[in-house]
């Protein structure tokens, strides 16, 4: 199939129909200008895509009633594109992959006769949601505005806080079957040239059908696709997704996905939520401890309960080591089947909790959890401090603000557990050591990721004073080891 336009306008047409074929809301529309009543010329457009005002009022309008120049061909066109079109938006085509993609994104696509090239007319009017509010990381304090499933808009709520011309846009199209408007966001100056570049090839070099969503995108262009922990964060605030470009970090933004991606990251942004900023330093310093003391029991409270009852009881209480044996003299199952079924069974509720509609979620999470637990300790089948560290873990989880990085801890807990099963407590310090060697040696985008918990030194420890804690805000005068480094300085004191 030939790929270049042709200069006769029917053979062009022909094309088009034929790989439209069963297209019916494609609108092909053949005319004659008033200019020149030999020259044939024709639009191309997608109906609910394209905004018919538009294509009405400022195109037809304009060629066929208002415009007395007498132009043919090449050159007629040419006069169009500079004094016809009343749209702001207008470029030259060349070729039937450009044409094609102009009409699927909602663009105006006008061809005249003798003409090797096409014009096509921004017209863009595409059913979109408002500005919602952020659903999955919500705040007390601070801006309730959300990205939706539109790529301009998501720019342009990034646009209104960045008022800088250093913040730039890059604009790719990805996709071999349908094609997804891509922008790379990130501010001149700040970001990392290596990190800029890395991210660009990234996404130039992807081969893929099609990406239906940022998590799906955040997946192919993540360092090491094995690793159950993300490399890249996604977030559907924009002041979180502001603040990281100003930080030096990248921001992706995908059409049809209501989530950015923010790029590199390393462990500790994944403990930072959006009102961390917002807020006293005191009580952020005091809830982020909080966060990484409840990660540390969401990954490890199940495996130290199977390590201590079964090969070190001699290292609880007494006390409680009486009544824990107590509550399990008439469960039929082992420790670790006990625990994996209480756990099983908070995996199932949460899943549940998710899919169903939100007035039922609440009530079976809640509910659900009461009864079934207080049922299956009536019933022998597990003990109650089993079912105790189970909901203590599940709420560990949520404490944390990152899901996706949650979906890692959950993932490693069950590592855990079968290490302690078989080795007791030698075997929960191998696997944590297992944890802590396979997170040393990820990367993002060349960032460390446990930054700045090692190597803080490269950016003078600075780093540090937003990790376990947040420094007040005077004290956080230098951005982060994502920015270049001529570029740390972010306000006051000294570079």
């Amino acid at each position: 199939m030939k790929n270049n336009l042709d200069n006769d306008i029917s053979n062009n047409i022909d094309e088009f129909k034929k790989t439209a074929e069963d297209c019916d809301d494609i609108v092909i529309r053949e005319f004659y200008a008033y200019m020149n009543k030999n020259v044939k010329m024709c639009i191309i457009y997608a109906d609910n895509l394209a905004d018919s005002q538009t294509v009405n009022n400022f195109i037809m309008t304009n060629l066929m009633l208002r415009s007395n120049r007498t132009y043919s061909g090449k050159d007629m066109l040419d006069d169009i594109l500079m004094r016809a079109l009343a749209v702001g938006e207008a470029r030259e085509i060349y070729d039937y992959d450009a044409l094609y993609d102009s009409v699927l994104i909602g663009d105006t696509v006008l061809m005249a006769d003798g003409a090797d090239f096409a014009v096509s007319v921004s017209t863009k009017d595409w059913p979109t949601r408002g500005v919602p509010s952020a659903e999955s990381e919500v705040v007390v304090e601070g801006p309730k505005d959300a990205f939706n499933e539109s790529v301009s808009t998501n720019t342009v709520l990034l646009r209104r806080r960045i008022r800088d011309m250093n913040f730039k846009i890059k604009r790719y199209a990805v996709g071999d079957k349908s094609s997804v408007s891509i922008n790379i966001a990130y501010m001149k100056g700040i970001v990392r040239k290596s990190v800029l570049d890395r991210v660009t090839e990234s996404i130039k070099n992807i081969s893929v059908d099609f990406i239906p969503d940022s998590g799906f995108l955040a997946q192919i262009i993540e360092e090491n696709k094995i690793t159950p922990f993300p490399q890249v964060q996604l977030t559907e605030r924009p002041d979180r997704a502001a603040w990281a470009l100003l930080n030096g970090q990248v921001v992706v933004l995908v059409d049809n996905t209501p989530f950015a991606i923010i790029l590199p990251v390393t462990i500790n942004v994944f403990f930072q939520a959006a009102e961390d900023y917002y807020e006293k330093w005191g009580i952020v310093s005091l809830v982020r401890i909080i966060r990484y003391i409840a990660a540390f029991f969401a990954v490890s409270l199940p495996a130290l309960y199977i390590a201590f009852t079964l090969y070190h009881p001699q290292l609880i209480p007494s006390s409680l080591a009486l009544k824990i044996a107590a509550t399990r003299q008439n469960i039929p199952f082992p420790t670790v089947i006990e625990v994996l079924i209480m756990e099983l069974a908070f995996e199932l509720l949460r899943e549940a909790g998710i899919r169903l509609p939100a007035p039922v979620s609440s009530t079976i999470g809640i509910v659900g959890g009461i009864i079934i637990g207080q049922a299956a300790v009536e019933a022998g089948i597990v003990g109650p401090v089993i079912v105790i560290l189970s909901a203590l873990t599940g709420i560990c989880t949520f404490v944390i603000p990152v899901n996706s990085f949650v979906s890692g801890i959950r993932l490693f807990k069950y590592v855990l557990i079968m290490f302690s099963a078989v080795l007791g407590l030698y075997g929960f310090v191998l696997g944590m050591i297992f944890l802590m060697a396979h997170l040393a040696s990820l990367k993002s985008f060349g960032i460390p990721y446990l930054y700045p918990f090692c190597s803080a030194s490269v950016n003078d420890y600075s780093d540090l004073k937003d990790s376990f804690f947040r420094a007040p805000l005077f004290m956080l005068n230098k951005r982060g080891i994502f920015s270049d480094p001529k570029a740390r300085k972010r306000y006051g004191g000294k570079r």
